[in-house]
């Protein structure tokens, strides 16, 4: 069991690795975009943002776990990565031609008639991404980690380079050259067509990357292996469609249910910029689960994996709970990473990052139902964690407005966390250790809660303070996991 938590953590380092460098150069983003945006220009962004995430969710059709699942027990894997890869490019193809062609009419009815190009960059982000989404999926049953993370590196640092090109060049350029071609792809002035066309840059990279793997592909289409990986992979969509749903419904409601006398993407812009901080929090979840999936795949068939799913869950939340204290005890110096005007966004940070330890136990408990092959209860969860997001927002945000969006992330989660444990113990017992889980979660909070009664003033003193407590807190960690640091062997 060791050997295999090692290979787990090794990977997860790996996989870590691009997913890191991700969201440290998406930090990047957020000073760029939270002051050289206004906040309703921010908030438009995400929309958008909110439209590929979900759409994309149903380009995919839950493949990618699909083929990880049919490799692992197929003998023949490239017959797997060929049907996907096939069915994927004729599906991706017909979409972003649909969406080249109606671009005004959709460009028109979300009220944004004058960037019909946005709507095209939408059509060709989700098309590309939903295709190599499949390639990846492809290196992580490899074990491919390290080319996976390059790639994904290439990926965001090109989004990077585009993003300081059009914010911190484009705009002299145009002045100087007012009748520029270029400027039938993006405004003269920032706004959120800058951000829309650095992801559609960073995409088509990618797939240029990826050509030499798809010309080794042999675009075969077996029909009986496509209609069984359908019948795994569609419930996990259909699943997967709510469960994607309710981490972004709430960016649309804001259009219909922000305080009256507001401006609903100005509201929409703040409520992101706080959600950024939390980001933290959803990048450990992410590059968990990349490493995690292929891990409880592998040891299906051992009958004491079970024992070692329970040990990973201890170490997660523990290590959560750990990045919850460290993101919240230096909040005076993360927090200067927004723009001014979005700083009261800083609110919904705690909110959030419980929210996202909730989701990321959530995520460790929906193993019971992939690996029992019962996909069709994560459509049930996962609905009901939707159905209470949207009770909250509705009747909540027209009064309270973000921090109803934080608390409807929360609420939500801690009903899926619930259910799923519930029916997991039923139909796919697994041992865990909730007294021990739940006491990470409260020693965390209670340290939380003693670092804002304490109140120090001078900031120097306050960090030290936090940092003692962050010490204490890892001590219990290693206590109650009986784990012994050899110092003498740490220093050498």
């Amino acid at each position: 069991m060791a050997s295999h938590l090692k290979k787990l953590a090794g990977e997860t380092a790996i996989y870590g690795l691009s997913t890191i460098l991700a969201r440290v150069l998406n930090f990047v983003f957020v000073p760029i975009y939270t002051r050289m945006l206004t906040t309703a220009d921010y908030g438009i962004a995400t929309e958008f943002l909110t439209y590929i995430a979900i759409l994309q969710v149903v380009l995919t059709m839950g493949m990618e776990t699909g083929c990880l699942r049919f490799a692992n027990q197929s003998d023949r894997p490239r017959e797997v990565f060929s049907t996907a890869l096939t069915s994927m490019l004729l599906l991706t193809s017909l979409f972003f031609f649909c969406m080249l062609l109606w671009s005004g009419d959709i460009a028109s009815w979300l009220g944004y008639k004058s960037y019909r190009i946005c709507v095209i960059y939408l059509g060709g982000i989700l098309a590309i991404d939903s295709f190599i989404s499949i390639l990846f999926a492809r290196l992580r049953f490899e074990y491919q980690a390290f080319k996976f993370a390059i790639l994904k590196s290439v990926k965001i640092g090109t989004e990077l380079g585009f993003n300081l090109l059009l914010f911190f060049f484009a705009p002299a350029y145009f002045v100087a050259n007012p009748d520029s071609w270029f400027l039938n792809f993006v405004s003269a002035t920032p706004d959120f067509s800058y951000i829309l066309c650095a992801i559609f840059m960073s995409c088509v990279v990618c797939l240029f990357l990826f050509i030499p793997d798809i010309l080794k592909v042999k675009f075969k289409f077996s029909g009986e292996l496509w209609r069984k990986m359908m019948l795994y992979s569609l419930p996990l969509m259909i699943a997967g469609l709510p469960g994607v749903a309710n981490d972004f419904i709430d960016r649309i409601l804001f259009r219909y249910f922000s305080p009256e006398g507001v401006v609903w993407q100005e509201q929409l812009g703040v409520f992101q910029a706080g959600v950024k901080l939390a980001v933290i929090m959803l990048l450990f979840v992410q590059m968990f689960r990349y490493a995690a999936e292929p891990f409880f795949f592998a040891g299906e068939k051992n009958k004491r994996s079970p024992i070692s799913y329970a040990v990973v869950m201890n170490h997660f939340t523990a290590f959560c709970v750990f990045i919850f204290l460290f993101v919240m005890f230096y909040m005076d110096a993360i927090g200067l990473l927004i723009g001014k005007d979005f700083r009261s966004g800083l609110s919904v940070v705690p909110i959030m990052l419980g929210a996202y330890l909730l989701l990321g136990i959530a995520f460790n408990l929906s193993m019971w139902y992939k690996l029992s092959g019962k996909t069709q209860f994560a459509i049930y969860i996962t609905s009901v964690g939707l159905v209470v997001t949207l009770i909250v927002n509705v009747i909540f945000m027209p009064q309270y407005g973000y921090m109803a969006a934080a608390w409807g992330h929360f609420f939500s989660y801690l009903v899926m966390v619930i259910l799923s444990a519930w029916l997991g113990a039923k139909y796919y017992p697994i041992p865990y250790n909730w007294p021990k889980i739940w006491t990470y979660v409260s020693v965390g909070f209670l340290l939380f809660l003693c670092s804002k009664w304490m109140n120090i003033t001078p900031l120097w003193l306050k960090w030290s303070v936090h940092a003692l407590l962050l010490a204490g807190y890892v001590f219990i960690w290693l206590k109650m996991e009986k784990i012994k640091l050899d110092i003498k062997k740490l220093c050498k």
